[in-house]
């Protein structure tokens, strides 16, 4: 990972959490394919470093602070996992301005569409949750350029991936970012209807 070529501010982020003493294989290769805004699809082992290399690749898209809509959507398995991303998103932008808010399952729908709507960056959420929200409204997609699928091997046997397809059918141009532990069968449904020439990084 070369942080001469990343932002300054999230530079000082990575180096204040110590995440530049020995990045992982997987950040080195993934997080210039996503400053480059292509499609990219991970296969890559638990605790390979998927997650972090996810909030470096975001931040340093986003870059700062942008009107009031969501430019990322990370979809997590859970609720747990949701909140864990959302604290590295704060812990490697603590020197920008983003601004991240997480929903979940069981929580006030009406208190986090309401939380979007006063203005956001970045939204994490497990998959019913945003599934719920799109169904009232509550995630505006005028500004989406990023949409991140953590831990995919658990939506996709579990029915939860349509939401991902929903994303797709609201916005002209998304970037898919698809990080997984191991492969599943469906995901060759998601290659044959969003991935159309993703980059693959397989471990």
């Amino acid at each position: 990972m070369k942080l001469k070529k990343l932002l300054p501010e999230l530079v000082a982020g990575i180096v204040d959490a110590g995440y530049d003493k020995n990045p992982r294989e997987v950040q080195s290769e993934s997080i210039p394919v996503i400053k480059s805004g292509a499609d990219l699809f991970v296969l890559a082992p638990e605790e390979s470093g998927k997650s972090t290399a996810i909030v470096i690749g975001i931040i340093q898209q986003l870059k700062k602070a942008f009107e009031e809509a969501p430019r990322a959507v990370v979809i997590t398995a859970t609720k747990e996992k949701a909140f864990e991303m959302e604290e590295l998103f704060k812990l490697l932008g603590s020197h920008t301005n983003l601004r991240v808010f997480t929903v979940f399952d069981k929580g006030n729908i009406q208190y986090q569409k309401n939380m979007i709507y006063e203005g956001l960056d970045v939204l994490i959420g497990t998959p019913i949750r945003i599934n719920e929200l799109l169904n009232i409204t509550g995630i505006p997609t005028t500004l989406l350029k990023v949409l991140a699928v953590d831990d995919a091997e658990t939506l996709f046997p579990n029915n939860n991936h349509p939401v991902v397809y929903r994303f797709d059918d609201r916005t002209k141009k998304l970037q898919f970012l698809i990080f997984a532990n191991k492969w599943h069968d469906k995901f060759e449904d998601l290659y044959e209807r969003i991935l159309k020439n993703p980059i693959e990084i397989r471990k």
